[in-house]
């Protein structure tokens, strides 16, 4: 088989398409790569134009909700303020679990550090950074203040 070297495009359902529009583009800054209201659908480039794009399709009314998950790569710095920006952005930053949450939590089995938020359809989606140590499977999933004290 082919060595795939990254994941290009993804794609996420919504109730309502122009309201979809404002969360990604405005709230998240997304970059608009192409929008076409007759299949209710809008492209964005996610690390500039050719890299990885999301599509976000409108369902309409169907009774039946199929939610999502996306994870973007972030730098380190960006993560570690996300929550505050999320929050001020009227997004409720959360941890693995669902909880609400001032930090990103360490997925110690990568490890990696992720902050999660919901967008208004209720797709999961997630700031990620991979953390340059080695795995460390038994710490399980962690609050970043406690992975950071740890390692100095």
């Amino acid at each position: 088989m082919l060595a795939v070297e990254q994941l290009f495009e993804a794609h996420l359902t919504v109730s309502q398409l122009d309201r979809a529009i404002e969360f990604y583009g405005g709230t998240m800054g997304f970059e608009l790569a192409h929008l076409n209201r007759e299949r209710g659908v809008a492209f964005y480039w996610l690390g500039g134009r050719g890299h990885t794009m999301l599509g976000i399709w409108e369902t309409g009314t169907a009774p039946v909700r199929m939610s999502g998950h996306v994870a973007f790569s972030v730098a380190l710095a960006d993560l570690l303020s996300a929550a505050g920006k999320l929050k001020a952005a009227g997004v409720e930053p959360l941890d693995l679990s669902g909880a609400p949450t001032t930090e990103p939590v360490v997925l110690a089995w990568m490890p990696a550090a992720a902050l999660y938020f919901r967008d208004p359809d209720g797709n999961m989606l997630e700031f990620i950074t991979m953390l340059d140590q080695p795995p460390q499977p038994e710490r399980g999933v962690v609050r970043w203040s406690r992975w950071a004290s740890a390692k100095s």
